[in-house]
């Protein structure tokens, strides 16, 4: 058997419908979209939710609960065992994170956590630091250095 002998499969290539080709197409005039109408023009489509004009269920119900997106505090987090990868400087901080590829440059926060092991004797400087990185580091010799909280914040606290 050859390639040219392998009858071909029916089922595999289906003919597509040829619409707009006359009325002895049977696909031809409105070409199976109906008469006039929103749906009949080219380009039409309608999102999820849309009622025809009337105010969709959406808006209508109420709605209820408290959304905690806009006071959500996110950091970028780094495990003591991988500040192994930043090379020999004096103190360790987000420049130096970002050099080593530990944090995007556009992170704003950045949180230190105490998974793997720490080989050697550092100064770092974040944001915030879980309590067992904080034991590892300076069971390494090293020592943790917390940024302040910027001024509009701590007076806030103070007068509310």
């Amino acid at each position: 058997m050859r390639l040219h002998n392998i009858p071909r499969n029916s089922d595999t290539a289906k003919t597509r419908k040829r619409l707009g080709r006359g009325r002895g197409s049977g696909h031809g005039k409105t070409s199976g979209r109906g008469h006039k109408g929103q749906k009949s023009r080219a380009g039409s489509s309608q999102r999820p939710g849309f009622e025809s004009g009337h105010v969709p269920l959406y808006r209508r119900l109420p709605k209820r609960g408290f959304n905690n997106v806009n006071f959500h505090v996110q950091y970028a987090v780094v495990n003591v065992g991988d500040l192994s990868r930043v090379e020999e400087i004096e103190i360790i901080d987000k420049e130096a994170l970002v050099k080593a590829g530990l944090v995007r440059k556009n992170a704003k926060l950045i949180k230190i956590l105490g998974y793997g092991n720490l080989k050697k004797s550092i100064k770092i400087r974040a944001d915030k630091f879980s309590s067992t990185a904080v034991e590892k580091i300076k069971a390494a010799g090293g020592e943790t250095l917390e940024k302040a909280a910027p001024a509009e914040t701590t007076a806030a606290v103070e007068e509310g």
